[in-house]
Order: C-alpha cells, then sequence, then structure tokens
C-alpha cells in the first residue's frame, strides 16, 4: 500500500498561482464607465436636441454596452494568474480563449516595469518580459508598484543566475 508520498510530490509540483490586485479591476471598469458614459451622452443630447426623443433612446445602446463591459472585465480580471516556479515564471490568462505562456528564467533578456499616468493614479504597475523570441515576451499588467519591483529583481536574479550556466 501506497504511503501517499506520490499524492505529495505531484502537490508540491502544483505550482502556486497569484492573481491580479482588484486595483486594476476598479481601473478599467471606471475607464469603461467614463468612456461609455461620455458617448452616450454625446449620443443622446444631441439626438434629442436636434431630431426628437424618440431618437435619444440610442443613447440607451453604449449603456447595455457597459453592462455587457462590466461583467466581461470581471471575467477577465479573474483569469489572468501568474506562478514563479523552480525554473520558469509561468502566465495564464483568457476566458474564451486560454492562453498560458511559460518564460523560463534563462532566456529572460530584459525585465520592465512600467506604469503610465492612469495606472500610477490607481498605484498599478505592469511587468514586460523580453526574451530573445518575439513570441514569448509576456507581460503581467496591474501589479502593485512594491510586487512589481519585487517581482522584476527576482525575476532578473533568477534569470541571471540560469543564463550564467548556459
Amino acid at each position: 500500500m501506497e504511503t501517499g508520498t506520490a499524492a505529495q510530490d505531484g502537490a508540491a509540483r502544483e505550482p502556486v498561482w497569484t492573481g491580479l490586485p482588484p486595483g486594476l479591476l476598479k481601473m478599467r471598469r471606471l475607464l469603461l464607465v467614463v468612456w461609455l458614459g461620455l458617448l452616450a451622452v454625446a449620443l443622446g443630447v444631441p439626438l434629442g436636441l436636434f431630431v426628437g426623443t424618440g431618437w435619444a433612446a440610442f443613447a440607451l445602446l453604449p449603456l447595455a454596452l457597459m453592462a455587457w463591459g462590466w461583467v466581461l472585465l470581471g471575467r477577465n480580471w479573474r483569469s489572468w494568474k501568474y506562478a514563479e516556479r523552480a525554473d520558469d515564471l509561468l502566465i495564464t490568462r483568457g476566458v474564451l480563449w486560454h492562453h498560458e505562456t511559460i518564460v523560463p528564467y534563462g532566456r529572460m533578456q530584459l525585465v520592465e516595469v512600467t506604469s503610465g499616468p492612469v495606472e500610477r493614479h490607481f498605484g498599478l504597475a505592469s511587468v514586460q518580459l523580453h526574451t530573445a523570441a518575439a513570441a514569448t515576451d509576456a507581460t503581467i499588467p496591474g501589479l502593485v508598484p512594491a510586487e512589481a519591483e519585487r517581482l522584476r529583481d527576482r525575476l532578473t536574479e533568477l534569470g541571471e543566475a540560469r543564463s550564467a550556466g548556459l
């Protein structure tokens, strides 16, 4: 009879996934509301004033898109995860089309932390990984800046250690 070590070994190899912080979802939803809200007003007011109040109902289309986008953004946000393993970094994303990217530490050439003005306002940053093959470049969006810097430093350290053995 087995003692369960095989099951424990399998559990030990399972990656520990880290999701994205809720600040990214908040930022994306706010941008959705702002842009589609402005579109609804820009569509509804002129139609209501110049064509007729019945035509102003077309302003409800951007509001319907807003409700649909709200749900889709939540599903997309929940699908993004990353895991640091012994030899590589896993990034998974996507609801309808699932993408899983595996970036070996030894193949990393550059790890960047970027933060645009909107991201900075929400206290977020993105980590971009560059490798020799452009097809394997990967991004982890919407991290807290301290986590982005920690991840950059760790990935750079692991990349240097792995590439030194080549």
